[in-house]
């Protein structure tokens, strides 16, 4: 990233009712970045997906973790990262899923990191277990 950065920070608590706060923070910055409104649609679903997961399993509901999302733009790149201090996770255990066996057998939930992938142009996981857990999203401007 170069020197015209922009940065902001938001930490909320670790509960469901915090995830209204965090999409108006993430398409009130993109919209500042610029961004098109298909595109922060898709950042917002893609945090939503990272915070609800950071919630159920790295937290497992319990609801005084912390959450800490970082924003950082230029006139090229929207990137957000994600971290929180519970349980670590390995996304590259995940399996793609079959959409069309999960359609007929009507899941719901378990798409996530598949949905980020999909919706971002670049998805990172960073885990340093006993620490933290970093999600990367970026999204090309």
């Amino acid at each position: 990233m170069t020197q015209s950065n922009k940065t902001s920070e938001l930490v909320v608590k670790s509960r469901t009712g915090n995830l209204s706060s965090i999409r108006d923070f993430i398409s009130s910055k993109a919209f500042e970045a610029g961004l098109t409104n298909d595109s922060i649609e898709n950042i917002m679903l893609a945090v939503d997906e990272a915070c609800t997961n950071i919630i159920k399993h790295a937290y497992k509901s319990f609801p005084d973790g912390e959450i800490t999302i970082k924003i950082e733009y230029n006139s090229e790149k929207f990137q957000i990262e994600i971290l929180d201090h519970g349980s670590t996770f390995n996304p590259d255990t995940v399996p793609d899923p079959d959409l069309q066996k999960y359609y007929r057998n009507g899941r719901v939930g378990g798409l996530g990191m598949y949905l980020m992938k999909t919706l971002m142009d670049d998805v990172k996981y960073i885990s340093v277990p006993g620490k933290y857990n970093k999600v990367l999203l970026s999204k090309n401007i």
